[in-house]
């Protein structure tokens, strides 16, 4: 692949600033964006879907939450939002998107619960309760498995994923190679399109 993307690590296009307001769970956010990064101009459809039709963590959960390919940080921002007594880490290899989370996780007052790295920067020890993503299906099947392979064996034993896929983009293929790879694999939810799929051990 040529040229910029969302994924690319350090974007050259311009970087006009941008805010992108959504609620969910009865909050609402407006939170910073620019382009270059995933879905700069608006909450993404599946990313809407996803925190609408998945189970949100609670005022009661600990641990380490994980957003995998955080883009500008809508998934991260609602997670440390719900849940005040965990941590969250916001992955991605786009620079500017980190830099954009880290400016979001302050104006949801969560900069001291918010982890914003790079994935070779995460601790190897760290294991996560949750892991959510709205993972960048455009990377091609052999970079989103491997991507998948990487981070879904750093759940802690009673861990649980949380993805959205858009089924004419693979939704439920990625279910069956899923649970070919011995993950348990339930479609709790279509909406739109896109399939929200709890993955556990």
């Amino acid at each position: 692949m040529t040229g910029d993307h969302y994924f690319s690590a350090q974007p050259a296009s311009d970087a006009p600033p941008r805010e992108v307001e959504f609620s969910v769970a009865g909050r609402d956010y407006r939170l910073a964006s620019a382009g270059g990064v995933f879905s700069a101009s608006r909450l993404d459809p599946g990313t809407a879907v996803l925190l609408r039709k998945a189970e949100l963590p609670t005022a009661d959960t600990t641990g380490d939450l994980l957003d995998l390919g955080c883009g500008f940080g809508p998934i991260a921002s609602v997670l440390a939002d719900t849940a005040p007594a965990s941590t969250v880490w916001a992955v991605d290899v786009n620079a500017r998107a980190r830099e954009l989370t880290a400016a979001n996780a302050v104006r949801v007052g969560a900069a001291d619960r918010v982890r914003v790295s790079a994935p070779d920067d995460v601790p190897a020890e760290i294991r996560f309760a949750q892991l959510w993503s709205n993972p960048p299906i455009r990377i091609g099947k052999d970079g989103l498995h491997d991507l998948l392979l990487r981070w879904l064996p750093r759940l802690a034993p009673d861990g649980v994923g949380w993805l959205v896929v858009a089924r004419h983009l693979g939704g439920d293929s990625l279910h069956r190679w899923l649970t070919e790879q011995g993950w348990q694999v339930e479609r709790c939810a279509s909406q739109k399109g896109f399939r929200v799929l709890r993955v556990t051990r």
